[in-house]
């Protein structure tokens, strides 16, 4: 069976076709610049591998779907019901389901959504302190990323030849980190939305809800105004000034004097820091901690500033280890292993693509 497994940004569209069960990659590729879906799944068709189903790394759908679903006219509700709470994410999904649905009729559609990790969240970790109404209509924590913590859990293990408790960080132009206990995600940064936890590069992370209110009150803006404010000049870019907020122009920006593009990187690292020291309390010890993604696979400075002063845990990273290097490797010499690799969403969404349509085949054939 091929599994098309797109990954979708606001302009791009990297994918990977997979054989499964075997996982032989088939064929990958990237589109820039994206405006129409239709056109660069016609070039993917073009490519000559056939495509027996699409699964997609969907974002946020609410509490009725935390798990891996055939693509019906409920998920597209749901996602559209949720896109406030996503809507980077949800709007561009949205109109790409779409897209595929007419250019690839007939082909199942999959949507593998990335708080399924994360439902093993005990209720201590996952429940706000709101009216029980807002609970009921679905305010609670979700957590993201999930496809790539779980990912990392599986990796883990498999290098390190054993089941850990591990802290997850996946540090990129988006990023969040997990605590994971022997593979089950108990807890992690982002909440109610991708937009909590860690500084993103233009996202806010962690934020009073009461500092919204005092702005909007006192200028007048409307949710849309805030929304956008929050979700394209937050975070590093709005701590740096520099737009875009890609940790690779603050780190160069920095290093050329910029007082405001340095303070952004602290602040940034003293959050990893500080969640870590959190995690290992709430999983009762620490015995490895992963960095991925864009900035966690590829800045050895990000990674020193990340775990400096946590030697009280265990974690030291060794200088020569950290700097050089490449694929998935340890750069620790202490207790708690460090380790540093690219994640593979593709790969763990096509794994539960494969055992839905598997299901599905087998329910069919009784």
């Amino acid at each position: 069976m091929n599994l098309l497994v797109p990954n979708l940004g606001s302009t791009s569209l990297k994918y990977q076709i997979l054989e499964m069960p075997s996982e032989k990659v088939l064929g990958r590729g990237r589109f820039e610049r994206v405006r129409d879906y239709g056109e660069a799944i016609g070039q993917i068709a073009a490519a000559g591998v056939a495509v027996d189903a699409v699964a997609f790394k969907a974002v946020h759908a609410g509490p009725q779907y935390c798990g891996t679903f055939f693509i019906d006219d409920g998920v597209l509700r749901a996602l559209e019901e949720f896109l406030p709470a996503a809507p980077a994410h949800n709007a561009i999904y949205l109109a790409a389901v779409r897209a595929f649905r007419q250019s690839l009729p007939g082909v199942p559609l999959v949507a593998a959504f990335e708080t399924e990790f994360h439902d093993t969240m005990p209720a201590s970790a996952r429940l706000y302190g709101v009216p029980a109404q807002w609970r009921a209509e679905g305010v609670r924590k979700y957590g993201f990323h999930g496809a790539s913590h779980q990912y990392v859990a599986e990796r883990a293990s498999a290098m390190l030849g054993r089941q850990t408790r591990l802290v997850s960080c996946h540090l990129g132009g988006s990023s969040s980190m997990c605590a994971i206990d022997r593979g089950r995600s108990v807890d992690t940064t982002m909440g109610f939305s991708p937009q909590s936890g860690l500084e993103n590069a233009t996202r806010h992370g962690d934020l009073d809800a009461f500092a919204v209110l005092f702005m909007m009150e006192r200028h007048g803006w409307t949710c849309a105004q805030v929304r956008a404010q929050l979700a394209t000049g937050g975070g590093l870019a709005g701590l740096s000034g520099i737009a875009g907020g890609d940790v690779r122009d603050l780190e160069q920006a920095a290093a050329a004097g910029d007082a405001c593009a340095a303070e952004a990187l602290q602040v940034f690292a003293y959050q990893v820091r500080k969640t870590i020291g959190a995690y290992a309390a709430a999983l009762g010890g620490l015995e490895a901690v992963a960095f991925t993604g864009g900035i966690g696979e590829n800045s050895a400075s990000l990674r020193a500033a990340c775990c400096e002063g946590l030697e009280f845990l265990g974690i030291a990273l060794d200088p020569e280890l950290n700097v050089g290097g490449s694929g998935d490797r340890v750069v620790s010499r202490g207790p708690v292993a460090v380790l540093a690799w690219a994640t593979n969403e593709e790969l763990i969404v096509a794994r539960r693509a494969f055992r839905l349509l598997i299901g599905a085949c087998g329910t069919l054939a009784e």
